[in-house]
């Protein structure tokens, strides 16, 4: 766990156009945390391709390379003048892969990504490269959505980490990783639960059932045990939060009026997205958020309990 809260490399995955919204996150993690920024791009041999006089296509690699290796680079020589080590690396191939195999080489203790546009549906176009690689790499993954930015400073002074568990998940390991990173920020921890529309769990008739509060107050409770173990293991503020609503609307809802600057989505017994498939939370989240989002995969939570001592009891 820790070479992920003081993360040695930051891998920075980019296809180049993204780079304005990705770095000043890379440049400030990097600050924070003293790491190196190793820049990779990974050029499809699609891209390599460009046309002679006559129109005919022909395969470049060297002029797609310079390419990226000169729009690398002005980055890098930025993280420089910040005294921060940087390296720009471009690898040809598959993208996924690549990533996989550089965050391997070079013992990368976090990932940043960026996500497409949305398009005119209001859909988040992740890409197949971002949806293998949170599917696939051993280490966590921040994704930096199309509306995050570097958030100001909270009117009371107080930074914010905002993790979303739904107490069936490994949830003792991804709060205790928030946590730590929490720590490392110089902020408290928000833990946010999210049941149901009230309105879902009311009778037939009409009338309410009563479960809406033994809903709450078994949730509350549960959520309260957590935060105290929690809290116990580093050294800031955590606050336990239970509301009705739609998980993703109250992600954000919450995250922006607490001015996160960080959402942690706990790991899932079951594959990341599968397990959101019905209301595509994850989706929603990653595509309107403010501020990075943090996402673990379940592998990596059952290793970050073990670290803690602390594994999982819901599921």
């Amino acid at each position: 766990m820790e070479r992920w809260i003081h993360p040695a490399v930051i891998l920075v995955a980019t296809d180049l156009t993204e780079l304005d919204r990705l770095m000043p996150f890379a440049l400030q993690q990097a600050a924070q945390s003293g790491a190196r920024l190793l820049l990779l791009h990974v050029l499809a041999t699609s891209a390599s391709m460009t046309a002679d006089a006559a129109g005919m296509p022909y395969y470049d690699p060297a002029g797609a390379l310079d390419f990226a290796a000169n729009t690398l680079e002005p980055w890098c020589a930025l993280a420089r003048r910040q005294n921060l080590a940087c390296d720009a690396l471009v690898r040809e191939g598959s993208a996924s892969q690549q990533i996989g195999a550089a965050a391997r080489q070079f013992q990368a203790g976090r990932l940043l990504l960026g996500t497409r546009s949305r398009s005119k549906l209001g859909k988040l176009l992740l890409g197949s490269v971002a949806e293998q690689v949170l599917r696939s790499v051993n280490l966590p993954v921040i994704t930096v959505g199309p509306e995050a930015h570097i958030p100001v400073a909270a009117s009371n002074g107080e930074s914010a980490v905002l993790h979303a568990t739904t107490l069936r998940e490994t949830s003792r390991p991804g709060a205790a990783l928030a946590c730590r990173i929490a720590e490392s920020l110089n902020a408290k921890l928000l833990l946010l639960h999210v049941l149901p529309p009230a309105a879902e769990l009311s009778d037939p008739s009409g009338g309410r059932s009563g479960q809406p509060a033994a809903l709450d107050s078994a949730a509350l409770h549960e959520l309260r045990i957590l935060a105290t173990e929690t809290a116990a293991a580093c050294n800031v503020r955590v606050e336990p939060h239970v509301v009705h609503g739609n998980p993703a609307i109250e992600i954000l809802a919450m995250a922006s009026e607490r001015q996160a600057n960080l959402i942690v989505l706990g790991a899932r017994h079951r594959s990341l997205f599968q397990d959101l498939a019905r209301d595509r939370t994850i989706y929603r989240v990653l595509a309107h958020a403010r501020c990075p989002v943090l996402t673990l995969r379940d592998q990596q939570a059952v290793a970050a309990g073990a670290h803690t001592g602390q594994m999982a009891t819901y599921g």
